[in-house]
């Protein structure tokens, strides 16, 4: 019993050591900003937060922190994002 859990225990440490095995493609969130908290969120290529930055702009500093927390486990559509000029 204990050579199995043993074995799991050093592949975990094995994959764990190579970031690219895992691709986040739905990840949710609540995001405790400064002025408040905020639903934070990616399914499939979307971003999305509450937040009214993001609403406004389709980016916003709540996304931008996870891209660079989870930016190893993220495909490369999602690892960045453009903000949505208005004029």
């Amino acid at each position: 019993m204990y050579s199995s859990l043993i074995s799991m225990v050093e592949k975990a440490k094995r994959y764990a050591d190579e970031p690219d095995r895992v691709s986040i493609r739905d990840l949710e969130v609540d995001f405790r900003g400064i002025n408040g908290s905020h639903r934070v969120g990616l399914r499939g290529d979307e971003w999305h937060c509450e937040c009214e930055h993001f609403r406004d702009h389709g980016l916003c500093a709540h996304v931008m922190t996870l891209q660079r927390v989870f930016g190893t486990h993220l495909r490369d559509e999602v690892r960045y994002t453009a903000e949505r000029v208005t004029v």
